[in-house]
């Protein structure tokens, strides 16, 4: 008798139906429930073969939530943390260079030439 075991505990997940888990039979579900939806809805207005594609790309998103992890992230929290990152707390940075040496180095000319006027004008 053999027992497969996963490498990393935390990619395991528990089989619940036809070898897919909850999260994965529900959305798959929803999928189909869309799917079908969209082709009685349409068939009459588009006909069988636009319809067919139509219920394709309705179906796609509500599966790949089921099924789409990215960073360790389900797709509904990777969403989440696009729309905060994005939208709630945008961040424009600006970056730019500072040369502290150049910069010291035009104030010092400001100076020496504020210095040479005042002289000239005592001068005078």
């Amino acid at each position: 008798m053999e027992v497969k075991i996963n490498r990393e505990i935390r990619e395991y997940t528990e089989s619940m139906f036809f070898g897919l888990s909850l999260r994965q039979f529900f959305f798959s579900v929803l999928a189909c429930a869309v799917a079908v939806t969209v082709y009685f809805l349409l068939k009459p207005v588009l006909g069988l073969e636009t319809t067919s594609w139509v219920c394709i790309l309705a179906a796609v998103p509500f599966a790949a939530t089921g099924f789409l992890k990215y960073n360790g992230m389900p797709a509904e929290k990777m969403l989440w943390a696009v729309v905060k990152s994005e939208v709630l707390m945008p961040k424009h940075l600006v970056f730019g260079d500072t040369n502290l040496y150049k910069k010291l180095l035009s104030e010092e000319k400001k100076e020496r030439k504020g210095r040479r006027l005042k002289d000239d004008q005592d001068t005078l």
